[in-house]
């Protein structure tokens, strides 16, 4: 019983621990870039677009399809980035939680 106890004292402080993360994704934010540089995508941990730049060489008539194509692929970047940042949080939360094995949080 007393394990039970424990495991859910820990549960509830992770609980608290995951409200504070979800806050701190939101203010996190990622780059993600595309054709060497020339198209940067800034999204939050949350995924949410707050910039976007596209180097001026890019901009001439014809390259409209190549600019979707490296915006597309920069914004796959920056979310990939902030994707990996929230495992690693994730990670860091539940290393002493003694979860069944194969059980992922959050459930």
């Amino acid at each position: 019983m007393k394990d039970i106890l424990g495991m859910m004292q820990k549960a509830q402080e992770l609980q608290a621990k995951m409200g504070e993360m979800q806050e701190n994704l939101q203010n996190l934010l990622v780059e993600g870039r595309a054709g060497g540089g020339l198209v940067v995508v800034t999204l939050t941990g949350k995924g949410d677009l707050r910039g976007l730049k596209i180097d001026p060489s890019l901009i001439t008539d014809g390259e409209v399809e190549i600019i979707e194509d490296l915006i597309v692929a920069a914004h796959a970047d920056a979310k990939a980035k902030a994707e990996a940042e929230m495992a690693s949080k994730m990670a860091e939360m539940t290393a002493g939680l003694p979860l069944p094995p194969g059980m992922k949080f959050p459930f």
